[in-house]
């Protein structure tokens, strides 16, 4: 029974260490606008000599969290398919995901959710999903997809 359970783990442990993010799908699509951070771009900022003032509080604590960022994920489209089908990956992630609501408006049919997941304290976040659907006048639908490591 152990070797059948160690041999799970470890045939399991390859897709779990590179399991890309749902919404990597979107990446490389002719209507679909992309910008990718990786945490490899934090590391440098990190290992840069800035030097803050100490008087420049707010600069200091935002160089804290972006050291901590482990990759930032934004996507656009004005393209109505693609603006369902990231509707619908939305939907889908937050069923198996659970974030919490903290902003909802809708605006002249334009729908704007915030969602967060939080560490131990409420101001560590950990993961921050924003939607941004266009309306139907052809707006644009913006998807941002933030995670961090605390």
């Amino acid at each position: 029974m152990k070797k059948l359970i160690i041999t799970l783990v470890l045939a399991a442990l390859p897709t779990l260490m590179f399991a890309q993010s749902p919404f990597a799908k979107f990446e490389g699509k002719d209507d679909i606008t992309t910008v990718v951070v990786n945490k490899k771009l934090f590391d440098i900022v990190k290992d840069m000599d800035i030097d803050v003032k100490v008087e420049d509080k707010d600069a200091a604590e935002y160089l804290k969290y972006v050291e901590k960022l482990d990759n930032i994920r934004v996507y656009t489209t004005t393209n109505k398919k693609y603006t369902a089908e990231m509707k619908s990956t939305v939907n889908d992630y937050l069923k198996t995901n659970p974030l919490e609501e903290l902003v909802s408006v809708n605006d002249e049919g334009k729908q704007i959710k915030v969602y967060v997941k939080t560490g131990a304290e409420p101001s560590d976040i950990r993961e921050m999903l924003v939607f941004v659907e266009g309306g139907d006048k052809d707006e644009e639908t913006v998807l941002v997809s933030l995670t961090a490591s605390l």
